[in-house]
């Protein structure tokens, strides 16, 4: 991060078009339901990126790690299911989209582009632990109306017993962590080494928006995806803390939590929210 930071990075070049299809990959996989023409994309954007004279650039190695981790994650349907199968398949397929794009990084291109600065900038400021408080009492606010009255709670599985509660709980913790150690250590970080920092964090968060499209926030959903996503780099630019934009993430999705088990469970937890 510290020779991201160091080097001159534009604000627009010619390398952003190749970086911007290979994110388009996204949206077009996750949005438009179509891998091959995300595959398309993907290769095209590599590809761009070695021109004009057709040699492997820095910026082509880094767009590949991407496209690496794009492909892992396109190998299932990201709808919310809780059976044991389908968790194995999600555990799989997220974790070689971070653990494959480190494992080239780190010993077949032997950089250090990837890295997980879990404790970052020391200990955390007042602002940061106000943010914490806002976090829980936006989601408070805005997510039970977000998710009942869209009716998006119904792309998660009913969960009415304890065993599939206890599960929904699990996944959604483990894809709030995964989130941060995809889109931010990973697409974010390689994006900065090339970009300024915000024309990088608005590429990174066409592609967390495009997953969280298909996981399941749909509707109206990216008016809360697009600047959580925004801000959650932006955050983790101030702080250098992994611990702490995870923490962010996890604090958003305890309330994502609630709200999906209030949602199927009328009566359960109305005194809890507003909605």
């Amino acid at each position: 991060m510290a020779h991201a930071a160091a080097t001159p990075r534009p604000l627009l070049s010619w390398g952003v078009v190749p970086a911007l299809l290979v994110c388009l990959a996204a949206p077009a996989m996750f949005v438009l339901e179509s891998r091959p023409f995300g595959y398309v994309l993907l290769a095209v954007g590599v590809l761009a990126s070695s021109l004009p004279r057709l040699e492997i650039t820095r910026l082509t190695r880094d767009l590949s790690l991407i496209a690496v981790g794009l492909v892992c994650a396109s190998a299932i349907h990201l709808e919310a299911k809780l059976d044991n199968l389908s968790m194995l398949a999600f555990t799989l397929a997220l974790g070689g989209a971070v653990l494959l794009p480190y494992v080239l990084s780190r010993w077949a291109y032997r950089d250090h582009a990837i890295r997980f600065p879990w404790r970052g900038g020391g200990r955390w400021s007042r602002w940061q632990w106000a943010w914490l408080v806002a976090v829980l009492v936006l989601g408070w606010l805005i997510l039970p109306f977000y998710f009942v009255t869209s009716g998006v709670y119904r792309n998660w599985p009913v969960v009415d017993d304890p065993d599939l509660i206890a599960r929904l709980f699990v996944g959604v913790g483990a894809v709030g962590i995964w989130d941060e150690l995809f889109f931010i250590c990973t697409v974010f970080a390689l994006l900065r080494r090339h970009f300024h920092d915000a024309t990088a964090n608005v590429l990174q968060a066409i592609v967390f928006v495009s997953f969280l499209w298909e996981l399941g926030y749909r509707a109206w959903g990216p008016v809360l995806t697009i600047p959580f996503a925004l801000l959650q780099g932006f955050i983790f630019l101030k702080t250098r803390s992994l611990a702490y934009v995870v923490t962010v993430h996890l604090l958003f999705d305890a309330v994502v939590f609630l709200v999906l088990v209030h949602a199927h469970n009328p009566g359960l937890l109305d005194a809890l929210f507003l909605v």
